[in-house]
């Protein structure tokens, strides 16, 4: 039996804090659990966004999906996942497709006609992922940042 057969997507709990954070770690942003817990309520409280977790009994916590959405005024209504990463001991297993299938639904009933992913361009193995999944690579763009 695949992983993909045994493994169950649900909402973020707070008590997935301390995994979650594991998680966020192996994608490159490291929190603590405490910070992570924070981070995890207001996302919780947040009517248009969304966390998912993919579970499984063998392992608990494989993966993660944030996804949110913003009225715009340039395009559509549209959701961007903000973080999907699945633990590097599971990857290309299942969990990626089924928590990205779970933000896509939830991007639907929201009324969203579109879904978005910024993926850096070093994540090779990520954009191919996104290309089998009927994303397509429509811009290149720089990202920008300021500290408030």
């Amino acid at each position: 039996m695949t992983l993909e057969n045994r493994v169950k997507v649900r909402r973020v709990r707070t008590g997935d804090a301390a995994r979650v954070a594991e998680l966020s770690r192996q994608l490159g942003y490291p929190a603590p659990a405490r910070e992570m817990a924070k981070r995890l309520k207001g996302v919780l409280r947040d009517r248009d966004a969304a966390c998912f977790v993919a579970k499984t009994k063998e392992h608990g916590v494989v993966g993660w999906i944030h996804v949110s959405t913003t009225p715009l005024i340039e395009v559509e209504r549209r959701a961007e996942v903000n973080g999907l990463v699945v633990d590097e001991t599971v990857r290309s297993q299942g969990a990626g497709w089924l928590l990205l299938d779970a933000g896509e639904k939830w991007a639907k009933k929201k009324g969203c006609t579109g879904m978005s992913v910024g993926s850096n361009v070093l994540r090779e193995r990520a954009h191919g992922f996104y290309l089998r999944h009927g994303y397509e690579h429509y811009k290149t763009q720089k990202a920008f940042r300021k500290t408030l």
